[in-house]
Parts: structure tokens; C-alpha cells; sequence
């Protein structure tokens, strides 16, 4: 019989379910991995083999994160990478990157996951796509096993070098056919297709400025005889722009349709520059957008036409990017972000507090290509996260609970749930010992500075 899980007396029960109730005095009563019931805390059991007062919470679905280089929050502030629009600040840190090992990608990624678990995500994707030395993917799968988060595992690739007119260095690129071979093997390895699955692989060579013409149309062409998604880097910056119209002769958003990269199961990070015709291509083929604000913001990139791609009909979720362009990876601060940049671009009225959550957690499952996450809903993957409301940053901000959540300083979770498992319970993660994580990463940074120097 499976462990049943109640949630009750939630001060707001934010559902994202059909007709978005917030349900005050909320409960959630769970069964193993999936939720059964919603309600007030009046209508559902008193009893389960687990049970969390939520008194004073604000709870809400699992955030999720469309966007993440994990191995970066080996290179926070890097001097020579602080200033510079992304061109020049990915010249800066290829040489650093290139002295990555695998236990740095396992180390990296089990501090990376304990940041989002602790501010509200449940679900995220990595996008790894250099892998100098021993890496491999299996290392950033290993580790979201061990600390219990789902994972979109994407297995990027970088191909075209400088000698072919790419950026990267030739030392970290790799034989197009080894990518298309790894890449298989992870699928067939570790892709789970079902309902409510913890572990997929998504097919994601890195950018049009590191991969050629014949690795995007062969890596389309292989996720869809697996039935997997798709993600890269698309019109991130005017360098990015000009570097499509030079070498392709097109826009970033006509290339991705000529490389069979547009439809439900394609989503591409960033989209700063995407025109009009390529929102509407994206909102005509259901193409989605990883929106990341504030590594836009950091690299001086540009602000994110979102209003105008969710009026359009494109998917759109939320994304933290890498910590060497972002230097933090707090989903709910991401969520707080994307509604004040779309304020500052296009007026006061451009994003509310609710939308931008909605962002964070259907938009995110939608572009994620899942059914099963992003609400709180009978039938749903039991993914559940509570704000305590007690703090000194949200005093005052008691009139409407759910928009302090976003407009106020972030806060991290009380409690997180994940696939029907008390992941953090009162402020502590539980599956790993992250003060011991936290050491070796900071000793690997230090390694990977000085091998760099």
C-alpha cells in the first residue's frame, strides 16, 4: 500500500489547476507519488502517514526551471568574466571550462539542485554541453538521483570550432558522430517516457554559433525517432543575430525552422531578440521559450519580449541559466525578475505577480512538454512547496499573500515536496549533507581557478 502524505491548513492553497483557485485553509492529501485530493483542509482525510501543518503557508505547485548550465556555479564571478556582453564573456571562461572533470559535474550539480530544491523548484533541466576529460552526462544524472529532483537531463554538444568560424576553442569540441552516438546511448539508458517520470533526456546541441547545420537537422532527426524533446540557445544578443545573418543568411527563428527545430517538443533558451515573425512562428508551431531575466539583464542582453510571446500564444517558462551569468540560481527570485524586467520594458501593467508564477510553473511544464507537474490537481505528480510567511521581509505584505510571495525579497521553502517525498522540512534538506557538498565544491572551484591561472 503507498505512504499517504496530508498537507493541511495552508493560510493560501495556490492550485494553477483550470480555474486557478486559491484555496484558503487548503489541504492536499497525497498517495506515493501522485496527488488525489484538493480541498480545504474540512474536506479531505484527517489522517495520513505523514502529515504538515501548513499554518501561515503560502503553498503552491513546484517551481519549474527550464534553463540551467549547473556546472557553472563552479565559476561564480570570475574577474575576467564579470563585464561583457556574452560573445566576449563566453571567450573568457572556455579555457576555464576546459579543465572540468566529472566529480567537478557531480559536485557542481549536487550544489546547483540544493539552491533551486531550496527556493521552490522541483523540476529542472541542465543544458551540459562541454565535456572535456572524464565528464559525461551520467555524472549530473547520478546526482539528481541522490538529492531527489526531476530532471530533464540535457545532453548538449559543442562541434564547430574557431578553425570552422565558431567561438569555442577547437579544444572543447567534439566528432559530430560521437555526440549522435552518446546521445542515443543516454536515451536508451536512462529516458523514462511515463507519467510522472523523475529522469528524461533531451537532445540539445549548444548554440547556431558552436554546432553546424548538419548536427542540428541530425540531432532533430534522432530525438524524434525516440520520441524525446529538443532544446538550444536561440537569439540570445545582436552579436547572436549578425552571426545568423552572416553565416546562414537568415534569423535565428528562420534558421530553427529550417533545421526542423520548431514544434511542441523544441524549446530554446533566451529568445531576447526574437522578431515578430518568429513569435508568431513559435506561437503557430507551439515552439516554447526558456526566459531567463536576470542573466539577460547580467550580460547586458537585452529585455525579452514576453508579454508579447504569451499574448502570441507562445509557450514561455522561466529559466536561471548558469551561475557564471547569473551568479545565484533562487527560482522564486527568477520569478520575482521576470516581472519587474517586463515592467521596466513595457509598463507597469506588462506582468503580474500571478502571471509571473504561472510563468514558473505551468509555462514551465508546458515547454518542458509535461502534462503531469506545473498545478495542484487530483491526478497530478506530487510536487508541492510551502513559504512560510513569517519573516521580516514580508512584514506588512499580509493583504495579499501570493503576490508578496513575488514581489517581495525571495524566500526559500519551509517545506518541499517531490514526487510525494518531503525533500525539505523546515528549512533542511534532507538528502544530502549540503554543509559536506558545499566544502568540496568550494575546494574544486578553487582547483579549477588555479588550473586556469
Amino acid at each position: 500500500m503507498s505512504r499517504t502524505l496530508l498537507i493541511k491548513h495552508a493560510r493560501v492553497l495556490v492550485t494553477m489547476d483550470a480555474q486557478r483557485r486559491e484555496i484558503e485553509d487548503g489541504a492536499i492529501f497525497i498517495r506515493g507519488n501522485v496527488i488525489e485530493h484538493v480541498g480545504t483542509t474540512d474536506d479531505l482525510p484527517r489522517d495520513a502517514d505523514e502529515v504538515i501543518d501548513a499554518t501561515g503557508h503560502v503553498v503552491t505547485p513546484g517551481l519549474v526551471n527550464t534553463h540551467h548550465h549547473m556546472y557553472q556555479s563552479l565559476t561564480r564571478v570570475i574577474p575576467a568574466a564579470q563585464d561583457g556582453e556574452l560573445f566576449n564573456w563566453l571567450t573568457n571562461l572556455y579555457p576555464v571550462w576546459a579543465n572540468l572533470t566529472g566529480e567537478m559535474v557531480h559536485v557542481s550539480t549536487l550544489t546547483a539542485m540544493a539552491e533551486l530544491i531550496l527556493s521552490g523548484c522541483t523540476t529542472s533541466s541542465d543544458h551540459l554541453y562541454i565535456y572535456p576529460n572524464d565528464c559525461r552526462l551520467d555524472d549530473s544524472i547520478e546526482a539528481a538521483h541522490t538529492i531527489g529532483m526531476r530532471f530533464h537531463a540535457a545532453r548538449g554538444a559543442m562541434s564547430v570550432g574557431r578553425s570552422k568560424g565558431g567561438l569555442p576553442p577547437d579544444s572543447v569540441v567534439e566528432d559530430e558522430a560521437a555526440i549522435l552516438q552518446d546521445t542515443q546511448r543516454l536515451i536508451e539508458t536512462y529516458h523514462d517516457a511515463s507519467r510522472h517520470a523523475m529522469q528524461r533526456i533531451v537532445v540539445a546541441p549548444c548554440s547556431p554559433f558552436s554546432v553546424s547545420r548538419d548536427l542540428m537537422k541530425e540531432a532533430a532527426l534522432l530525438a524524434r525517432s525516440h520520441g524525446v524533446s529538443l532544446h538550444t540557445h536561440l537569439a540570445e544578443n545582436v552579436n547572436d543575430i549578425a552571426y545568423s545573418r552572416e553565416k546562414f543568411n537568415m534569423t535565428p527563428a528562420e534558421y530553427a525552422e529550417d533545421c526542423g527545430w520548431v514544434g511542441h517538443d523544441v524549446w530554446h533558451a533566451h529568445c531576447v531578440q526574437l522578431d515578430d515573425a518568429g513569435i508568431h512562428l513559435f506561437a503557430r508551431t507551439g515552439t516554447g521559450v526558456a526566459h531567463c531575466p536576470c542573466s539577460n539583464m547580467r550580460l547586458a542582453s537585452g529585455i525579452a519580449p514576453v508579454r508579447r510571446m504569451v499574448d502570441a500564444g507562445v509557450p514561455v517558462g522561466l529559466g536561471v541559466d548558469g551561475s557564471a551569468s547569473n551568479d545565484g540560481a533562487h527560482m522564486l527570485g527568477e520569478v520575482r525578475q521576470a516581472m519587474l524586467l517586463q515592467r521596466v520594458g513595457f509598463g507597469p501593467d506588462a506582468m503580474t505577480a500571478r502571471q509571473a508564477l504561472e510563468l514558473a510553473t505551468l509555462g514551465g511544464a508546458k515547454v518542458l512538454n509535461r502534462d503531469d507537474i506545473g498545478s495542484i490537481a487530483p491526478g497530478m505528480s506530487a510536487d508541492v512547496v510551502m513559504f512560510k510567511l513569517d519573516g521580516v521581509g514580508f512584514a506588512g505584505a499580509l493583504h495579499d499573500p501570493v503576490a508578496a510571495l513575488v514581489f517581495c525579497t525571495p524566500a526559500n521553502v519551509n517545506h518541499s515536496v517531490i514526487n510525494g517525498k518531503v525533500v525539505v522540512k523546515d528549512g533542511v534538506l534532507r538528502t544530502v549533507d549540503l554543509p559536506v557538498v558545499l566544502e568540496r565544491h568550494n575546494r574544486l572551484a578553487e582547483e579549477l581557478a588555479l588550473k586556469a591561472a
